[in-house]
């Protein structure tokens, strides 16, 4: 069945923008007083809505002023967990060290206990909540890690609980296993347990089909290079496809992301000019995290000399408990941008289409015929006001699949 929806003031394509490196403002395409024809959940076209309304019988139409974007993707999240963590929160910005707030019972590890504590429903429950809250705010695709499970048991229940809300709600959710976040606290060894999540629980995610992902922490608290080498070449033999936490406190994590062809190398607070050049060397999307430098008080990842050496950047928000609470995509793309001097053409890519290729996906991110008609539209007659106003600017209206939602 098709339907018109329209007409938009403008429509912000993203067609024809370059999958790495800088982009200009003027390399935008902007459809005014535009439509877009939707066939079974697929945009068959964008053109004039005067010249589509005569083809179409079924029409939705827009009644104020509209700026429409693709829908976003947040590529990186963690937002399957139990528990809260505002305890490490007031710790932290009273300035107690990380391994004071974990001698004190906090830490990942908290979460890990809560995680596991916490029934499968209400892993759903909570999770549901944060993806409604996503999609009222314009994501409609979302990527979402195990890791606060550490067993095999627990590592499924989350698992588990994000194929549940992805079957049930109206967003896309990719799911991730994370289960090599760091060590179990009942292994003293890193390579046993690694090779235990190898023989035991990756076999058994692929056989529930509930991820086609695995990620690894790749720091000096989590896994070496080495372990991760080992770890990520055994999963992608799997056929996994394989992401990495890189540079987040150290480097290490973003040369070996290049090295085994990851998908993805994300964080990259620590990154060089050295790993600035591998990354831009290879198509591993760098994907950063603002969140986590409002949450830890670090650096931002170096997104501008990342696209000017001609990477592919996108920017995701690592929705979790501990370092990055908020989960606000647009309030941290709009305030990345504002730092690192990105144009508006590239914070929109690097939350649209980027964001989609830093999880394998080609089907969304950019209004165009044959993509998925997920939609955002803004309550305005101007692309520019919705960075202007640093994510305080909402969705006026967010379709899912070309259904209003």
């Amino acid at each position: 069945m098709k339907k018109l929806i329209g007409p938009f003031k403008q429509v912000v394509t993203l067609e024809n923008l370059p999958a790495k490196g800088a982009i200009s403002d003027e390399q935008l395409v902007i459809r005014e007083n535009a439509g877009v024809l939707v066939s079974n959940d697929i945009i068959e076209a964008i053109d004039d809505f005067d010249k589509l309304v005569k083809t179409c019988d079924q029409v939705e139409r827009i009644e104020e002023d509209c700026v429409l974007l693709p829908g976003f993707v947040d590529a990186h999240t963690h937002i399957c967990f139990g528990g809260s963590r505002a305890r490490d929160y007031a710790m932290r910005v009273a300035g107690k060290p990380y391994l004071e707030i974990a001698r004190a019972g906090g830490g990942i590890l908290d979460s890990v206990r809560k995680t596991r504590e916490a029934s499968l429903d209400a892993l759903v429950a909570s999770a549901t909540q944060r993806a409604s809250r996503h999609l009222a705010e314009g994501v409609t695709t979302c990527e979402v890690k195990s890791g606060y499970g550490l067993s095999v048991e627990a590592e499924l229940k989350m698992l588990e609980a994000i194929k549940k809300v992805n079957d049930t709600h109206a967003i896309d959710i990719v799911a991730t296993c994370l289960a090599a976040h760091m060590r179990a606290p009942e292994y003293d060894d890193s390579m046993t347990y690694l090779n235990d999540v190898l023989e035991k629980l990756l076999p058994e995610v692929k056989a529930r089909n509930l991820a086609k992902r695995v990620d690894i922490f790749v720091e000096d608290t989590a896994f070496s290079v080495e372990e991760g080498r080992h770890y990520l070449n055994k999963a992608k033999a799997m056929g996994f496809d394989i992401t990495i936490h890189a540079d987040q406190f150290s480097t290490g994590g973003s040369a070996l992301a290049c090295e085994v062809g990851a998908i993805s190398a994300d964080h990259l607070e620590a990154s060089t000019d050295q790993e600035v050049a591998l990354l831009a060397k290879v198509d591993t999307v760098a994907v950063v995290l603002p969140g986590v430098t409002f949450g830890l008080g670090m650096d931002y990842a170096p997104a501008r000399k990342l696209l000017d050496q001609g990477a592919c950047v996108a920017i995701a928000t690592d929705w979790n408990p501990g370092s990055a609470p908020m989960g606000d995509l647009l309030m941290q793309a709009a305030v990345l941008g504002a730092v690192e001097k990105l144009t508006t053409a590239e914070t929109f890519a690097g939350v649209t289409f980027r964001a989609a290729k830093a999880l394998n996906l080609h089907d969304r991110g950019q209004l165009v015929a044959g993509q998925l008609a997920d939609l955002t539209g803004f309550a305005t007659d101007d692309y520019r006001e919705i960075l202007y106003h640093q994510g305080k600017f909402k969705p006026y209206k967010v379709w899912k699949r070309g259904e209003l939602v």
